[in-house]
């Protein structure tokens, strides 16, 4: 019994000394790894007919800035390109006037769920899309105000905190 559970024990180091024999180690001075090329990141994809906005399933959108000229038309796309239903994890874009309480405003939309988390009667919103879930799209066209810094949110609950940015018009 000794014998074979010598042998078996001599065959095992053996083959385990022997893996990766005869092949070829490269070895790199330093630390060294592939870098896919850099992507200037945009504050906000223009296309041609206008600013698309991403939002996602982790409550962000893809920008927290987005600058347009004094005076012009705005087309702005929202795209959810998350997965979930508009019930759970629905976005929307909201601009608001200058001035506007974001936080007051979010707080008032919270509980307007029946008209897509816009309250009614609020005289603080210059532009909104609709309420999306995953994969839907929504596209809007205003008039851009008068210059000045203004702020977008979403206005879904607890979105806010994370789903905000600034909306900057220029002469």
């Amino acid at each position: 019994m000794r014998t074979i559970l010598s042998t078996m024990l001599s065959l095992s180091l053996l083959l385990f000394m022997s893996c990766g024999q005869g092949q070829k180690e490269e070895k790199k001075d330093g630390f060294q790894y592939e870098q896919a090329p850099e992507k200037e990141a945009p504050a906000s994809d223009k296309a041609e007919d206008g600013i698309v906005i991403t939002g996602n399933d982790m409550m962000q959108y893809n920008t927290k800035e987005i600058r347009v000229k004094a005076g012009t038309t705005v087309t702005l796309t929202l795209k959810h390109i998350g997965k979930l239903d508009k019930q759970v994890m629905g976005h929307n874009w909201v601009l608001l006037k200058q001035g506007a309480d974001l936080i007051g405003f979010a707080s008032q939309a919270s509980s307007a769920q029946e008209s897509d988390y816009i309250p009614e009667g609020t005289e603080d919103v210059i532009a909104h899309t609709k309420m999306l879930g995953g994969g839907q799209t929504d596209t809007i066209t205003f008039e851009a105000p008068a210059p000045g810094t203004y702020q977008f949110l979403c206005s879904f609950p607890g979105h806010f905190a994370q789903m905000q940015g600034t909306f900057i018009v220029e002469e």
